[in-house]
């Protein structure tokens, strides 16, 4: 299968490493990254609502049983599908409910993906907001790793926040401290991302994340 990746390019790359040296040089030492991406609006939506609050492998594996079920993963396949079909590939009987909402509103015509395309950020966001079992975190998460926009920096993700915390030596990232970030970064936040994830996942050796470690529980008592 053909795999498409996040695009990125020497003018992103230029342009935080002029912003940011500290993250420049961590960019020069992790080299490019590839994320997949998915171009496909429908299936990243569906996609998303089955990995939600599962480990990535079992989300892989719910997804590849998909993808040999149906040739297309659209609107018709899930209805014509039904509910108990789709929890027989191992997905809970809500996320089941939140996928079948999601394509009648888009067999209906009551949700266009495409409609979205056409949206800025925020308004893109508010709309996949509306639907059943998208929050705002993967919203965001949609419009980075299937339109590609170029700017999407999201607080609620922790790992992000845990990347800052380990490249600029923070205990804490509050919503100011954030913003400080995302105007730095801007209009190339989503590359920062890319590199912010891959810190938090250890591709820097000796880094270390410097939130306040938990008190030790207390003893129990006599």
């Amino acid at each position: 299968m053909f795999l498409l990746y996040f695009s990125y390019s020497e003018e992103e790359i230029s342009y935080l490493s002029g912003k940011d040296p500290r993250l420049g040089d961590a960019i020069r030492q992790i080299g490019h990254i590839e994320r997949e991406i998915d171009p496909d609006l429908f299936s990243s939506v569906v996609h998303h609502i089955v990995g939600q609050q599962i480990s990535t492998k079992a989300q892989a594996t719910i997804w590849n049983r998909m993808r040999e079920a149906f040739d297309v993963i659209d609107a018709e396949h899930i209805l014509d599908a039904g509910i108990p079909r789709l929890q027989s590939f191992g997905i809970s009987f809500r996320k089941a409910e939140y996928i079948s909402d999601f394509a009648l509103k888009v067999h209906t015509g009551e949700f266009d993906p495409e409609k979205i395309r056409e949206l800025s950020d925020e308004e893109a966001i508010r709309e996949l907001s509306r639907l059943k079992g998208i929050g705002v975190w993967t919203a965001e998460m949609l419009l980075l790793f299937c339109l590609q926009r170029p700017n999407i920096f999201s607080y609620d993700d922790l790992a992000i926040q845990r990347g800052l915390r380990m490249l600029y030596h923070h205990r804490k990232i509050t919503r100011e401290l954030f913003e400080k970030y995302r105007r730095r970064f801007s209009p190339y936040c989503s590359t920062a991302s890319l590199y912010l994830w891959a810190i938090a996942g250890g591709a820097l050796p000796g880094m270390k994340d410097y939130a306040p470690v938990k008190a030790a529980a207390k003893s129990k008592k006599k």
